[in-house]
């Protein structure tokens, strides 16, 4: 992971990122993450990330996160846009 990171830094700043930019990626990019892995629970993605959820819900409005957009990523898709595994299904009748 450190190579990945150091990588990272190096393109970033050849490219010519400035650091602002740069820390303003990083941290929407890992807010987006964790709160995917709490599935759009603010009070939860905010207590793994050690801060108050009004924190977060603020730094989320800064950084141009939208929770309803995010949370619809996380949705199942409607039983018309799923896959039919019909030979599976047939060995269960």
């Amino acid at each position: 992971m450190r190579r990945e990171l150091d990588s990272l830094v190096t393109q970033m700043h050849s490219s010519g990122i400035r650091y602002e930019e740069a820390v303003r990626e990083f941290k929407k990019q890992y807010l987006r993450e964790v709160l995917i892995a709490n599935r759009g629970n603010q009070c939860k993605a905010a207590e793994e990330l050690g801060m108050h959820r009004n924190t977060l819900s603020r730094t989320m409005a800064e950084l141009g996160i939208d929770l309803a957009e995010l949370r619809a990523g996380l949705k199942r898709p409607p039983r018309s846009e799923r896959p039919v595994y019909s030979t599976f299904r047939q060995g269960y009748r």
